[in-house]
């Protein structure tokens, strides 16, 4: 069994713009240094971080910038999936020239109907260009968006001809059956749930964590509670963190996360998105406040 893991509640990191359209580095910054304090891990460049609306130079500046910051790459886990091999490689070499503890990696997801060997084959390509040990490679299982399924028995081929590189997945498929599935044919892949909801349930089978949208806005509760699930200080927190959930994936997710920072952080500049993302109408933006303010939360 794979042991240099992660563990714990990871955001995939929102990403603030400039006026002009470009990456607001020293927020970005902050915010991922406050998340850190709050004891979640970074996974940028995920599907939360408009990660699919940014260049991969974007990307990779940003990470240099977080590095450069003094924010540690053993908390790191960002996302560098792309549809060409190619793109993927650069990307992942980047993270672990940059020594991030893992990439997370989309399937490609622009051809539909992919086989499993065309699957397997593009992984190992990828893998076989990055041609670096240090990689620990976490499959990122998202079939609504990507309608590419990352198939169990493609994540079995994957471990046993890449074992010590394919570590982990982010199983965002909000399948129940497929989660616990996963959890009792691969005791030792890393397996991270993409809803905080699930900790509870998910923990006690050897899930490690999770890779949360909210984790933006609630780091704190989600990792005490990834920590101490079966306490009684768990089951509240569990309930806490539940309401928060529901709330805000009533409304456009990244939308929302942003809406949330903004007020809370006094900075309207947080509510920026890029297009073809729209931010929330007003209307949209008194009912979730509203609705948060209802079961006590606050940002900070």
């Amino acid at each position: 069994m794979v042991t240099d893991v992660l563990t714990g509640a990871f955001a995939p990191v929102v990403t603030p713009f400039q006026s002009d359209g470009s990456p607001d580095t020293a927020r970005f910054i902050a915010h991922c240094r406050w998340l850190l304090e709050q004891g979640a891990g970074l996974a940028p460049f995920g599907t939360n971080s408009e990660a699919n609306s940014m260049a991969g130079t974007e990307r990779m500046e940003l990470l240099d910038a977080l590095v450069e910051a003094g924010l540690p790459p053993a908390r790191m886990l960002p996302g560098t999936g792309a549809c060409s091999a190619q793109e993927t490689a650069l990307l992942s070499r980047h993270a672990v020239a940059h020594g991030c503890a893992g990439v997370l990696m989309l399937p490609p997801f622009f051809y539909k109907g992919i086989t499993d060997e065309g699957l397997y084959a593009y992984y190992a390509d990828v893998i076989e260009r990055i041609a670096d040990p240090r990689l620990r490679l976490y499959l990122y299982h998202i079939p609504a968006l990507s309608d590419v399924p990352i198939t169990h028995a493609v994540i079995e081929r994957l471990l046993k001809d890449f074992p010590g590189i394919v570590v982990g997945i982010k199983d965002s498929s909000g399948d129940w059956d497929n989660l616990q599935t996963m959890l009792a044919r691969f005791p030792g892949l890393a397996i991270f749930p993409a809803s905080e909801s699930f900790i509870s349930r998910t923990r006690p089978l050897g899930a490690r964590g999770c890779i949360s949208a909210t984790v933006n806005i609630n780091p704190g509760r989600i990792s005490r509670l990834v920590d101490q699930w079966s306490s009684a200080e768990g089951q509240a927190l569990q309930s806490e963190v539940d309401r928060v959930r529901q709330i805000v994936q009533g409304y456009p997710m990244i939308a929302a996360l942003k809406e949330v920072l903004a007020q809370g952080l006094h900075d309207p500049a947080w509510q920026r998105v890029r297009a073809p993302l729209t931010r929330l109408s007003v209307a949209q933006a008194v009912a979730l406040h509203t609705a948060l303010e209802g079961v006590g939360f606050a940002l900070r």
